[in-house]
């Protein structure tokens, strides 16, 4: 959710789980702003909710919604949609490009005299290292670190790297 986020649609809700408040955008909240969404098909539902969550009158404003919902309905759908996901889950031959990619935009923007640490995803991103583990030792009470001693070995430029 933006910090900002106006609620131009009066979606904004509480759902409370045992103790424990959470903040949602309700779709039927919106629906009495936007008309009936009932019989949109589910993963549009699920992008509008992410629309109404992340609308921060900037970058995703109240019109943008509209237009979306619009042509949801008239089948149109021309416009972009300002997908933000909670989490990015990148296994590694997909994500190492990515680390390349970001380090190579963060020394770009130092080079422009600009702050390297504010070129971040705007989504928290996590990096799975899927690789083959050898069992060298087992039966043993050293077995595990021994294990993770050669594993660290064999793969040190990995870890280094990432």
């Amino acid at each position: 959710m933006q910090k900002n986020n106006p609620d131009s649609f009066k979606a904004k809700d509480t759902l409370t789980v045992g103790a424990q408040d959470y903040t949602i955008f309700s779709l039927p909240k919106a629906a009495a702003k936007l008309g009936d969404i009932s019989r949109f098909p589910f993963c549009q539902k699920i992008l509008l909710e992410n629309l109404l969550r992340h609308q921060d009158g900037d970058y995703l404003t109240a019109e943008q919604i509209g237009r979306v919902v619009e042509e949801i309905r008239s089948h149109t759908e021309d416009s972009d949609i300002a997908f933000r996901p909670a989490r990015v889950l990148m296994q590694d031959f997909t994500g190492v490009p990515a680390v390349v990619d970001l380090a190579a935009m963060r020394d770009a923007t130092v080079k422009a005299g600009g702050d390297a640490q504010k070129v971040n995803p705007l989504s928290p991103v996590d990096l799975v290292i899927d690789h083959s583990v050898m069992v060298d030792a087992y039966a043993s009470d050293k077995a595990f670190d021994l294990n993770v001693k050669l594993e660290m070995q064999r793969n040190r430029e990995r870890y280094e790297f990432l």
